[in-house]
């Protein structure tokens, strides 16, 4: 049996009362503004219908103030008891609590003290909170909370509401960009049969229908190629993916990531376009190109430089990736010079490519704090990325990197089919021998290829992580409304 708080019993006792008067949950109410468009309207205009929740209430004998929210902002309202009417101002003042939905009408004047707001002439009870909202002036500031609790986080905090908005934007300003540009926006399948398009580690799943596991989708990348293959020349897709792996301040299991590819193109082309794409979407969004981030400021503006693997690594643990070429001798030289690095997978069970990586990760990626291209990388790091020409164990593959974190992959694609599939054949024999992140044999995105494909460039971008970067979020879960909680014990039933 739920036990309920003195402040829930009253307001639940409320409800006969106000079912006396009104429907305390109506099916509709007109509005003819957003709280945010009506705070800016001139003084003098009537019949303005707003609608929101109340988050400031300040009652009165004769006239009360209020405060109505949604995620773009607030507005407040005069109710007096000449224009409403006495039956309805005591109603008012008898039911209607912090949190509870109403609507309005009336005229917009601006306040003695220079606030914009709407002197009531009616209003209709919209629905009534049962749960009394935190403090006021202190809000819900527990982060656990926060997560847990999204709606009640989004209710009382600005920067929350700012953090999201801006999210919105983005994606809105992203998908703007790439339509202008000509790209078609398809979807391809969250649950496949194998689990390609990166290296990582897949959730699993089961298919009752079709009585065969499946795996959840650790990128859209093959199958975007494919649709490539089908004659769509520019393609992309912002997609939910997932990946079994590590969790920590700028990673989660489930996140959301845009991939576009473009036929024709190489990785040159997309470095140039994702300069310009992001530096369009930040002007558009902050009015600059220089950003603060806690205590940094990061310039978008110029041109970005370029880094190649070797010249990190080398600059950052004196180990040279040309000379220490494979598995067994890179491995050797790390222990040789105690560097402890991070692997679910048993370092003796990486292959060399993933190898480099997380040695990269380790020593070099943390101090890369300006937009930086990362480049050459080894060709076995790669597996649907295009070799060298000239050198054949590095890839035409770039990495956009902010802050010590990857925001941008992207690369000129693989489209050789007989040379995939002894590239996939290779990874899956790294997969047998215990590297989880290897990628599997992928037969039928060889078949598609086997039918022809043009050159290809595709590029991949993490949402949740470009604007954890542009809010200044300590942590990834702040940009993502709802993330993933262990349940708590009363939610386990």
């Amino acid at each position: 049996m739920r036990e309920f708080s003195e402040q829930e019993l009253v307001r639940r006792g409320k409800l006969d009362s106000i079912r006396e008067y009104c429907n305390p949950y109506p099916e509709r109410y007109v509005v003819t503004h957003s709280l945010k468009d009506a705070s800016n309207l001139e003084d003098g205009i009537n019949q303005i219908r707003v609608a929101g929740r109340i988050v400031f209430l300040r009652k009165m004998g004769k006239m009360s103030f209020i405060k109505l929210r949604d995620i773009e902002g607030d507005l407040q309202l005069s109710i007096k008891i000449d224009l409403v009417g006495e039956e309805a101002y005591e109603f008012f003042k008898s039911n209607i609590d912090l949190g509870d939905f109403i609507g309005a009408e009336g005229e917009i004047f601006t306040t003695h003290t220079g606030e914009k707001t709407l002197r009531v002439q009616s209003f209709q009870f919209l629905g009534k909170a049962l749960r009394p909202l935190p403090e006021k002036f202190h809000g819900l500031t527990d982060q656990e909370a926060c997560y847990r609790q999204r709606y009640v986080d989004l209710i009382m905090n600005q920067d929350t509401r700012e953090r999201f908005l801006l999210r919105i934007r983005f994606i809105r300003e992203l998908r703007h960009y790439l339509d202008d540009l000509g790209y078609y926006e398809i979807e391809t399948p969250i649950l496949n049969n194998k689990a390609s398009g990166a290296a990582a580690k897949p959730f699993i799943s089961h298919h009752n229908a079709l009585d065969m596991d499946v795996y959840l989708r650790i990128a859209p990348e093959t199958y975007l190629k494919r649709a490539v293959v089908g004659g769509i020349p520019k393609v992309y897709e912002v997609a939910r993916c997932f990946r079994n792996e590590g969790m920590d301040a700028t990673h989660l299991q489930d996140f959301t990531m845009v991939e576009g590819y473009q036929a024709y193109f190489n990785y040159e082309d997309n470095m140039k376009l994702i300069q310009h794409m992001l530096q369009t979407i930040i002007e558009k969004l902050f009015g600059t190109l220089t950003i603060p981030f806690g205590d940094r400021v990061i310039d978008f503006g110029g041109d970005w430089p370029r880094v190649t693997f070797r010249e990190l690594i080398l600059k950052y643990s004196d180990i040279d990736i040309e000379v220490d070429n494979t598995k067994e001798k890179l491995l050797a030289r790390i222990l040789e010079k105690k560097i402890e690095l991070e692997s679910e997978t048993p370092l003796e069970n990486l292959g060399f490519g993933n190898l480099v990586d997380v040695l990269y990760k380790k020593v070099a990626r943390p101090f890369m704090i300006e937009p930086v291209y990362l480049t050459e990388h080894p060709t076995s790091l790669s597996p649907l990325a295009r070799s060298n020409d000239e050198r054949k164990e590095i890839s035409d593959r770039f990495q956009l990197v902010i802050n010590g974190a990857e925001i941008v992959n992207g690369y000129s694609e693989l489209v050789d089919p007989i040379e995939q599939e002894k590239r996939l054949l290779e990874q899956a024999a790294l997969k047998a021998a215990g590297d989880t992140e290897a990628m599997p044999m992928d037969y039928d995105y060889i078949r598609a290829m086997e039918y022809g494909m043009p050159p290809i460039s595709g590029w991949g971008m993490g949402i949740d992580r470009i604007v954890q970067l542009l809010t200044g979020a300590d942590n990834i879960r702040d940009v993502v409304m709802f993330p993933l909680m262990r349940p708590l014990d009363e939610d386990k039933d």
